[in-house]
């Protein structure tokens, strides 16, 4: 992957802990990349299917891919159908649901069982987006979203119902927070679970990890990449482990270009 130019709008910004001047090594043969989608990859929609993918992205990634000798996998809070949909013709290695399930390079796809105990959050969170216009309940199989940023003024109930419903899961479920949205996840969940097995396993096995995510879901992977002493890239303002920056997807998707 080229190096960048200080002039080049892509430039990676180093977070507030780190010197301005600071730029990670150029990408090359000895990483393994792994990458969020929503927010990162394609900017965020007011609800979940309104995402626009880029009509290149499919390419890029088969060609980043190609490029890591296939060390590259998204790792995303969707479904891995609904990821495999948005980049058909990509042919990578995807991980959604935070670590649930998983699409190797041969194309199958690998699930984690349900957990006991999500049947009662699934009826409570779709019975409350359904007396409230505006919310989306999204059902995944292995996990639920409940999304509000079309009524933002939901998000305290949305956050409190989350919590009672966690309470009532016995420590079997818990909660994430991200843009617009609460997760109700298995303890098992986790994108620092996730991107930490990939690494355990070839063709991740003996890289240095790069991560690029913007949210509170992908903190727990900035933190296991930075303790690799590898390379945590956040997208968009806020506070956060990782310790370099994107300001926008545009600028993920120039870069990898």
């Amino acid at each position: 992957m080229p190096k960048r130019s200080g002039a080049e709008a892509v430039a990676l910004i180093a977070s507030p802990a780190e010197l301005p001047d600071v730029t990670p090594p150029p990408l090359g043969a000895e990483h393994a990349l792994f990458l969020d989608f929503d927010g990162t990859l394609v900017a965020i929609a007011p609800t979940p299917s309104s995402i626009v993918v880029p009509p290149e992205l499919p390419g890029l990634l088969n060609a980043a891919s190609d490029r890591l000798g296939g060390a590259l996998a998204i790792v995303s809070g969707r479904p891995v159908h609904a990821l495999a949909k948005f980049l058909e013709g990509y042919a990578g290695i995807i991980i959604g649901q935070h670590g649930l399930e998983q699409r190797g390079i041969d194309g199958a796809v690998v699930q984690e069982p349900p957990q006991p105990g999500l049947d009662p959050i699934r009826h409570l969170l779709s019975e409350f987006a359904q007396s409230h216009p505006g919310l989306n309940f999204e059902d995944k199989g292995v996990s639920v979203s409940l999304h509000y940023r079309q009524v933002p003024e939901l998000a305290g109930e949305c956050r409190q119902l989350a919590r009672r419903a966690v309470i009532a899961s016995v420590g079997r479920f818990r909660l994430l927070e991200g843009h617009g949205v609460v997760e109700l996840l298995p303890q098992s969940a986790g994108k620092g679970h996730a991107v930490a097995a990939c690494l355990a396993e070839p063709p991740f096995k003996g890289r240095t990890p790069v991560f690029i995510g913007d949210d509170s879901g992908d903190e727990p992977a900035f933190e296991a990449v930075n303790q690799q002493r590898g390379v945590s890239i956040r997208v968009g303002s806020g506070p956060s482990a990782a310790r370099y920056r994107f300001e926008t997807p545009d600028a993920v998707r120039a870069w990898l270009g």
